[in-house]
């Protein structure tokens, strides 16, 4: 099992922050031209299951697979989007997600009053600490699927 990588959006479409882990390939486009596919991605998605479902979607767009890898889906009622990449034989990740959410997010940035939550993250203890915690997870290892 591997977790590539790891956005962080706000509600307003902004790569609040970006890391990744087993990312294979590399893209010929600049990461500020990738994070307004991935966001526009993540809107269309939203708006396509909730107006298609069949039934009332409480927890709304969670996740979706492709050949190649699953992305994993949390947003918080105030729009904060987590994403994360990871190889296909990984189960859900949205209590993963939440965690990040509530343990480091909150902590590292929400409560520091250094850290202006309107501008991308810098924060060095918020980083190590999602790096510490991703690595400690069950689902993370250093292979990389082809």
């Amino acid at each position: 099992m591997t977790i590539f990588n790891f956005y962080l959006f706000d509600r307003h479409g902004t790569c609040l922050y970006y890391t990744e882990w087993s990312r294979k390939k590399q893209l010929t486009m600049s990461k500020d031209e990738e994070f307004k596919l991935m966001y526009g991605m993540i809107f269309s998605i939203k708006s396509f299951a909730s107006r298609l479902s069949p039934t009332d979607m409480k927890e709304g767009f969670l996740n979706f697979t492709t050949s190649k890898y699953k992305l994993h889906f949390f947003e918080t009622p105030s729009g904060l989007k987590f994403i994360m990449n990871t190889d296909l034989s990984v189960g859900g990740m949205k209590d993963v997600l939440h965690q990040i959410f509530s343990s480091l997010y909150v902590e590292y940035i929400v409560k520091n009053p250094l850290c202006d939550m309107d501008q991308p993250i810098t924060s060095e203890l918020f980083k190590n600490k999602l790096d510490e915690y991703v690595r400690a997870l069950p689902q993370f290892s250093t292979k990389v699927a082809s």
